[in-house]
């Protein structure tokens, strides 16, 4: 760790203008294992730890909610051995850290459809989603058989269900009206995304939430994604100029 050239970036960040909501795919795990010769389990292994790390510096910046991307509906195409491996991460990391996120004040949050996580997955998210709903720190939102089509597609099927009903009217059916039906109804849209690894693409991740959402890559594998890339993260984004569409 450079502990100067971290020192040196957190005087370049302007605490006032911190991103509300960060979203991360964290990506590279499989590769940086690879460059290793180790098998692709330990650089997810390694790739929890910087979730650890960057959720404690996150939480210091006073950054209000940060979805990380976790396990994807595409994921399920992986090796067996590979996913069991990611599932049983998911449960250790849970298990070990819940005291001490639900102690900072931290609240769990998760989207995708958890229907299709094995049994012990579900019931360990569940548990943290209960024992953290009352904090009012940071969210932790975690995206877990996720996929950005599969949720609109979804929220398409309830506004349907709901006109159906009667519930809804067709002529109020809008754009905020809509986000009341994605997985991130009470959340704001990502100000910042960032994607690790060196790949240029969204792989289907907050596809209708990130419309106007500044992104910022990095070349590193999120194993090696340290406290100082998120530091660059927001200082490149404070450099910029949100119009929204106007000028």
């Amino acid at each position: 760790m450079n502990t100067d050239k971290i020192l040196q970036l957190k005087k370049k960040i302007d605490l006032n203008r911190i991103p509300k909501h960060v979203a991360i795919i964290m990506d590279g795990n499989g590769r940086w294992a690879k460059e290793r010769f180790l098998p692709r389990t330990s650089g997810h292994q390694e790739g929890v730890k910087r979730v650890v790390d960057i959720v404690e510096v996150a939480t210091k910046l006073n950054i209000k909610y940060l979805s990380l991307y976790a396990f994807s509906t595409e994921n399920w195409k992986r090796p067996k051995n590979e996913i069991e491996s990611l599932m049983k991460l998911l449960v250790q990391y849970l298990r070990e850290k819940l005291d001490k996120i639900y102690k900072n004040n931290i609240k769990i949050q998760t989207m995708g459809d958890l229907s299709k996580l094995p049994i012990i997955v579900r019931k360990e998210v569940e548990k943290a989603i209960k024992k953290t709903i009352n904090n009012s720190g940071m969210v932790l939102n975690i995206a877990l058989n996720y996929g950005g089509r599969d949720e609109i597609i979804c929220g398409i099927k309830k506004i349907l269900e709901d006109v159906r009903l009667g519930k809804l009217k067709e002529e109020d059916i809008d754009g905020e009206m809509f986000s009341n039906y994605l997985y991130t109804q009470n959340m704001p849209d990502p100000d910042l995304l960032i994607r690790p690894s060196g790949e240029l693409r969204l792989s289907n991740f907050m596809l209708y939430q990130v419309a106007y959402t500044e992104f910022w890559f990095s070349d590193v594998y999120w194993p090696d994604f340290k406290e100082e890339h998120l530091y660059e993260a927001i200082i490149d984004y404070q450099k910029r100029k949100r119009r929204f569409g106007g000028i």
